[in-house]
């Protein structure tokens, strides 16, 4: 990054910082900030160990150092600028999840997708959230990171003064490590025409079950109609693939899954006993077994299971991005955001902040990029596009920046 784009992102963030209202996060005075200021760069130099007593101090800190980044702590100390960890006196943290598309499994790489990927992952752990573990609408902030995905903030009594291990755990229930799929399958002798066990009858979770229970229900039935929608041949081939499935119980168990009833049994938690013997077909699938052409057989942790970056969650002492700062690798907006009002909200139009004014970049490669309702398609070298743009592409180092029109 040459220094006339360094001096223009200052430029942009100081007119940005000097005009918006920055909020104080609860219990402010006690928790510790971080920044990485332009004047460090190319360096990734965070200046940590700072406090402030009082929204003002803060506001003023940032408009005076125009920091590329804003971080705070999701702890709270006794004495936050301490100048080590053991010094700072620990009295709890908000519970941190982290999602970003770097460590999320088949994030794609386009940058929209990748964000619209990310949403779908949030609301799966908001989910859990709410449903699983009982936290209110009103102790959970989400909030848009600026960069490649969200952050979920939970402040409620109840994990404030939970210890690394505890918050492990939380992350062990969410991504289903360690989960006994047969908890949540049963199997009963059925009886014979003389009173004689005959014959293993499988059932699952219905579909109104608390916790894991509904999402295996919720997996299996995934998992049918995707049967369902292949060619006989091919569903056949994906059965019986399956070790200890045979291709003549493969095919009739797919027969017996394009019953008109079937969903509707599973989703009542009602007998699986498609045909004598269907439990030894059922079995081998319900651990959940992926094929190579992409069909989750069965259970499948890998679309149940929540998502957050473990380090993230499980660190009590963790600096996460402040709400409403800029975030310095794209110029958008850290975008506090309610639960309700997650679904409408577009980064690429919601978090832009900065106005259309023309500037004139050079690109280090083809580039191609929709925001602010706007398509760009651009090519190696010189171009001139929107201020918005031009932020963005100078954060994300593929362009430097020769001037304004």
């Amino acid at each position: 990054m040459n220094p006339e784009t360094v001096k223009f992102l200052w430029a942009r963030f100081r007119e940005y910082y000097l005009e918006v209202s920055l909020e104080e996060p609860p219990s402010m005075e006690g928790r510790e900030w971080g920044f990485i200021l332009f004047d460090d760069m190319p360096k990734f130099v965070m200046r940590r160990h700072k406090s402030f007593p009082r929204r003002s101090q803060l506001v003023d800190y940032i408009r005076t150092s125009v920091p590329a980044h804003v971080y705070h702590s999701a702890a709270v100390y006794e004495r936050p600028a301490a100048p080590t960890m053991k010094e700072k006196g620990w009295l709890g943290a908000d519970l941190i999840f982290d999602l970003d598309a770097d460590h999320l499994r088949n994030a794609p790489s386009s940058y929209p997708e990748m964000l619209e990927f990310v949403k779908a992952e949030t609301f799966k752990l908001l989910d859990f959230l709410t449903d699983d573990f009982g936290f209110t609408a009103q102790s959970i902030q989400v909030v848009f990171s600026g960069g490649r995905g969200y952050h979920i903030h939970v402040r409620d009594p109840r994990v404030f003064d939970l210890g690394s291990g505890e918050r492990r755990e939380v992350v062990d229930y969410l991504t289903g490590r360690g989960l006994e799929v047969g908890r949540f399958i049963s199997a009963t002798k059925a009886e014979g025409e003389y009173g004689v066990e005959t014959a293993e009858v499988i059932r699952c979770a219905p579909a109104g079950s608390p916790g894991w229970g509904k999402r295996v229900n919720r997996s299996m039935i995934t998992f049918v109609e995707q049967i369902r929608s292949f060619e006989e041949e091919e569903a056949v081939k994906i059965l019986s693939s399956v070790d200890g499935v045979g291709k003549k119980n493969a095919s009739r168990f797919r027969q017996s899954l394009m019953r008109d009833d079937i969903i509707e049994r599973i989703k009542n938690g009602d007998s699986l006993d498609l045909f004598r013997g269907s439990s030894t077909v059922w079995r081998p699938l319900i651990e959940g077994y992926l094929d190579e052409v992409g069909v989750h057989l069965g259970f499948s942790r890998d679309l149940e299971s929540g998502e957050t970056d473990e380090p993230v969650t499980t660190d009590v002492k963790r600096l996460i991005r402040y709400p409403l700062s800029l975030h310095g690798g794209t110029g958008l907006r850290v975008t506090p955001l309610t639960i309700s009002g997650l679904d409408a909200f577009d980064p690429l139009r919601d978090a832009v902040v900065f106005g259309d004014r023309p500037v004139e970049v050079s690109l280090r490669a083809p580039y191609s990029i929709e925001m602010g309702g706007e398509s760009f398609d651009l090519d190696e070298g010189p171009a001139v596009v929107p201020q918005y743009a031009a932020v963005f592409l100078a954060g994300r180092k593929v362009a430097e920046v020769c001037g304004r029109l």
